[in-house]
């Protein structure tokens, strides 16, 4: 049996046909084997809609945990400053506290040397602070033979002399001014001279600025001369 080709008026019927009737267009899917294959796509259209909404919820979760992780970041850092201003509180009570010690005799030289270890390494970023010795035969520093003995840093070839004062008057800058001098003879080195003291007289800081000797105080002293 031969089957005569469409005209070009049955293909455009049979095309609108397809596009109009709801019921040929699915009959004749059927017949070509489309409905089970547009099912499917149905019913995964319908799981991706779904996994985009879970996705959608989860994104959401997760904006919120970041949300409270900044919150908790700030909080953090917030009261690691605070803990920062504390200790810097702290630690300039017991500067105080170790100067007035001493000054109202609750505390030895020696022993107010001791307590401002800490304070050396803190202002030179060293842990290790040596002593030089040395027999001044000529008397540069006190006028007369005598052993000198200062506290000493090394620091990236710099040469630091140190002296560590309850209270700092011009004749502790002078002397360390002098010992400088012997320093610098005997070992050919130029050093830096610092003194870190408790109460620092006005007078003193006016000849350190003269002399080149620095002065890191604890507490600053107005004194009437």
């Amino acid at each position: 049996m031969t089957i005569e080709p469409l005209t070009r008026e049955e293909k455009e019927r049979l095309l609108k046909t397809i596009e109009e009737d709801r019921e040929f267009r699915y009959a004749l899917m059927g017949l070509l084997g489309f409905k089970e294959v547009l099912d499917r796509i149905t019913k995964l259209e319908e799981r991706f809609t779904k996994l985009e909404e879970e996705f959608k919820k989860l994104a959401e979760r997760q904006q919120k945990l970041e949300e409270r992780q900044q919150r908790l970041e700030e909080q953090y850092q917030e009261l690691a400053r605070r803990i920062t201003k504390v200790e810097e509180r702290l630690e300039k009570l017991d500067k105080t506290i170790i100067a007035i010690a001493h000054r109202f005799g609750i505390l030895t030289e020696a022993g107010f040397r001791e307590a401002m270890k800490y304070v050396v390494e803190e202002v030179l970023g060293v842990a290790k602070i040596e002593k030089w010795v040395y027999r001044d035969t000529e008397g540069i520093v006190y006028g007369c033979p005598a052993v000198v003995e200062v506290d000493i840093v090394v620091r990236d070839k710099e040469h630091i002399l140190v002296e560590v004062k309850s209270r700092v008057s011009r004749s502790d800058v002078s002397e360390l001014y002098r010992i400088g001098k012997l320093y610098e003879k005997v070992r050919g080195i130029k050093p830096r001279l610092l003194i870190i003291g408790g109460f620092v007289d006005t007078t003193a800081y006016e000849l350190a600025v003269k002399l080149g000797v620095e002065i890191k105080p604890l507490l600053r002293e107005e004194l009437r001369i």
